[in-house]
């Protein structure tokens, strides 16, 4: 058993001072101590693909990041995990407990997990390790963690045990709850513009320095084919991380980021929003284009029609929100955005279909994810 105050001490000698995770009792003195870390930075997030995705955005911003869950927990990580750390080469500790572990009498719902848990790992190309039992272990643990994360540009994991970290008290309390905002209405019924004509009008308004993570799809596409910038990130899979990952890259610079969503991405991890008006940095905006349909894979309805995301952005902490559906209120609204204190929602209603003949990014998503860390660090 080891104290967490140990293993941190090390984590942060090599650089990882950003967390994000979901607790797990085997956690919980681990996550007390970062809590209470001034020199450490915490983000609870509302799942744990969520968590990946916002430690791999404070990997964009230059700062070095774990994730940390319970393994019932890792099936929700596999698809970030898998489609965006892997293909982007964006390397963060994972920390894994093991329940339903060998020789651990456990609760039902542990007993498959537990026992496929390093199999996962493994299934994923995700080397392992024991977390560290005993102090003298932790140094060449984490050693082992930073040089095969420096070398391959991929997430290293600990599997946690029970007991192997001594109990800690809660010395912080949570984040405080941020005042609500206004959500405008500023739709007028009119005839919905193409998305690649919402993207000019979103690259008009905004600023040199800001940076833009666009959803997978065609979001990310007709970005790409309408101006290729090393301040572009275009995920390729990891559908629903953009708000997470945006917040992660916003937390960590001065720098405006722009998380570029479609509506069906953003459907599928709506507890980021809560995330992000929880922690609600003033550099974020959150830009929603909806055709309340999934575009890329062949015009399938979504359920958007019925979601007001600016309510749910404000409902959630964020300073302010906007839904319009012409092209003039989008471009009032994305001037107010970025004068104003973040972070804020804009949802924009836009046509349905998209650029015919519409490539794909050819810039390598590793080559792509270290132009731009070297855009938000420069």
């Amino acid at each position: 058993m080891i104290k967490a105050d140990r293993f941190l001490a090390a984590a942060k000698e090599a650089g990882i001072t950003f967390f994000s995770g979901v607790p797990c009792s085997f956690l919980t003195p681990l996550i007390n101590r970062v809590i209470g870390d001034d020199e450490l930075t915490y983000v609870a997030a509302a799942s744990e693909g969520e968590a990946v995705a916002i430690a791999a955005g404070s990997w964009l911003a230059g700062r070095r990041a774990a994730g940390i869950c319970q393994n019932s927990g890792l099936g929700n990580a596999v698809n970030p995990l898998t489609s965006l750390n892997h293909p982007f080469r964006i390397p963060i500790l994972m920390v894994v407990t093991w329940r339903g572990g060998p020789g651990l009498k456990d609760e039902p719902q542990h007993e498959l997990m537990g026992e496929i848990t390093p199999g996962m790992l493994d299934v994923m190309g995700i080397p392992h390790a024991p977390f560290p039992k005993q102090e003298a272990e932790i140094p060449a643990a984490v050693a082992e963690a930073l040089s095969h994360m420096t070398a391959t540009g991929l997430p290293f994991a600990f599997i946690m045990e029970k007991g192997d970290v001594a109990k800690e008290t809660l010395d912080a309390k949570a984040p405080a709850p941020r005042p609500r905002g206004t959500a405008e209405d500023l739709t007028n019924g009119g005839t919905p513009v193409p998305r690649m004509a919402a993207m000019e009008c979103l690259l008009s308004v905004l600023p040199e320095n800001a940076g833009i993570i666009a959803a997978t799809g065609k979001c990310g596409r007709e970005l790409f084919t309408l101006n290729d910038r090393r301040q572009h990130l275009y995920q390729v899979g990891s559908m629903g991380c953009v708000a997470p990952m945006a917040l992660g890259t916003a937390l960590n610079t001065d720098k405006p980021i722009v998380g570029l969503d479609g509506d069906g991405a953003a459907l599928m991890k709506m507890g980021a929003f809560a995330t992000v008006g929880a922690y609600g940095p003033d550099n974020l905006l959150h830009v929603v284009l909806d055709n309340a349909t999934y575009d890329s894979t062949g015009g399938q309805p979504t359920v958007s029609g019925s979601v007001d995301f600016a309510s749910v952005a404000v409902a959630c902490g964020y300073a302010g929100a906007a839904a319009c559906d012409g092209l003039d209120d989008f471009e009032m609204a994305l001037i107010k955005a970025m004068e104003s204190g973040g972070p804020r929602l804009i949802h924009m209603k836009i046509a349905k279909g998209s650029t015919k003949d519409l490539g794909r990014p050819t810039v390598h998503p590793s080559d792509v994810a270290r132009r731009f860390r070297e855009f938000v660090c420069g």
